[in-house]
């Protein structure tokens, strides 16, 4: 086993029920050799009751659990930072066109290792991972992931209308493709499939029902698509399906339940997260891409007061990045400009966000999501160069929810120093392993 010797900080209860930061300021953690977490607590006392376990010191900064993205699109990594266009027009004029390249399987590979390296660089652990409308890049995506050892959940996107000619395919197609892909990886290592319409926009009634058909038939499969992002987009798809709220024309096929994650849901009706709550569904809130694109300000407290889980969603490539750090500071920013109407949150707040409610929306609650005994170790070492901003910031923080939120407010890829998924380490090429005695 390991000992690892480091500031620790979590959130194992849910801060908007009332819940504070967890916190050892010199703590330990015992990691088995199956990467599971054995005992927790002061340094001190957890080296009297493992004094021959190999210590990993982590001097320094303030190590996390691991970061979960609920949202992001794996064939955009490369069009990040196209801005100054609403939604269908950024995807005329960057996604899709950039979409429709990943038919070349060599390039899809190399957008998967790009990909997958900024999910590691960002300290991210785990990913709801929106795949391509190829089925052969999303091959390549669950190879990437699986070789780098991160907790993946993605599928084959599909649409049968409204978009290219070339990413379209037909409603018997994508269950045959859906099908294969969910044979070959699902509940591979740590792979889980994801049924993974566009959005309504796209997916007629029957491509929705071959969705249905697909999540019903893989057991332990998820679900996850678009939903209320663009006020013209939300208008366009109540007139294709005859007035229907968007939720429910997911619903309508049985595609929401526990095991879905819908993002953005910056426009919905009380009727529809009404809906959400009562299935235990989850949105996936993406604060950068929600203000990148003009779409709107999150109406969080609507979705808390009628009970839906929230979680974090980098949404790149129209988010401007994969840190949930950055993510967490822009719901904080959005929060404040609503107002009265907004949700005062603090660094406790976005913390759970960005880990403990994103594991919760992937079902992973029981393995992952804070550093309790029990779960497996994946965790994220912030340590800022000295001298940096942050570093400033930590050496002169009040407390350590101050200390937290400087994190959130200073804290970029730079300063992940470490990143641990299981209790392995992974590296995109530019972490070093921490000292031992």
């Amino acid at each position: 086993m390991t000992l690892y010797r480091a500031r620790i900080v979590d959130t194992p209860v849910d801060p908007f029920t009332g819940a504070g930061l967890r916190a050892e300021e010199d703590g330990g953690i015992v990691v088995d050799e199956s990467g599971v977490i054995r005992a927790r607590g002061p340094f001190a006392a957890v080296r009297a009751d493992h004094p021959e376990e190999t210590v990993i010191e982590l001097p320094g900064g303030m190590l996390l659990p691991g970061f979960v993205d609920t949202h992001v699109h794996y064939p955009q990594v490369r069009v990040i930072g196209g801005l100054g266009m609403p939604l269908l027009d950024w995807l005329d004029q960057c996604a899709l066109p950039e979409e429709a390249r990943l038919a070349d399987v060599a390039y899809a590979k190399g957008v998967a290792r790009d990909f997958v390296t900024g999910l590691v660089d960002a300290g991210t652990t785990s990913a709801l991972v929106f795949g391509s409308h190829f089925a052969t890049a999303v091959d390549a995506m669950f190879a990437a992931a699986d070789l780098a050892g991160l907790r993946v959940t993605t599928g084959l996107v599909v649409s049968d209308r409204s978009l290219r000619p070339e990413l379209l395919s037909t409603p018997d197609r994508a269950y045959e493709e859906a099908r294969g892909l969910a044979e070959r990886w699902h509940g591979r290592g740590r792979l889980r499939y994801a049924v993974t319409p566009r959005f309504s926009f796209s997916a007629s009634d029957a491509m929705l029902e071959s969705c249905a058909a697909t999540f019903k038939e893989v057991q332990g499969s998820w679900f996850t698509s678009h939903v209320n992002e663009n006020l013209f987009e939300v208008a366009e798809v109540r007139r294709l399906f005859g007035g229907t709220n968007y939720v429910h024309t997911y619903a309508n096929h049985g595609l929401v339940d526990r095991n879905s994650v819908l993002a953005h849901n910056v426009h919905p009706v009380d009727e529809e997260l009404a809906l959400l709550a009562s299935q235990g569904a989850s949105v996936a809130h993406c604060p950068t891409s929600n203000s990148a694109l003009g779409s709107g300000l999150f109406p969080l407290r609507r979705h808390l007061e009628h009970g839906v889980r929230v979680a974090l969603g980098s949404d790149v490539g129209a988010g401007t990045g994969f840190s949930l750090l950055k993510e967490g500071l822009q719901a904080y920013f959005m929060q404040q400009l609503l107002g009265a109407e907004g949700v005062p949150l603090t660094s406790a707040h976005l913390l759970w966000l960005a880990t403990a409610s994103g594991a919760d929306a992937l079902g992973l609650a029981d393995t992952v999501g804070d550093l309790s005994v029990g779960k497996q170790f994946d965790a994220v070492w912030v340590l800022p160069q000295a001298g940096n901003p942050l570093d400033v910031g930590l050496g002169n923080a009040r407390s350590t929810l101050d200390a937290l939120a400087k994190v959130f407010a200073l804290g970029t890829t730079t300063d992940i120093e470490g990143v641990w998924v299981g209790g392995d380490q992974v590296a995109a090429g530019r972490f070093r392993r921490p000292a031992t005695r």
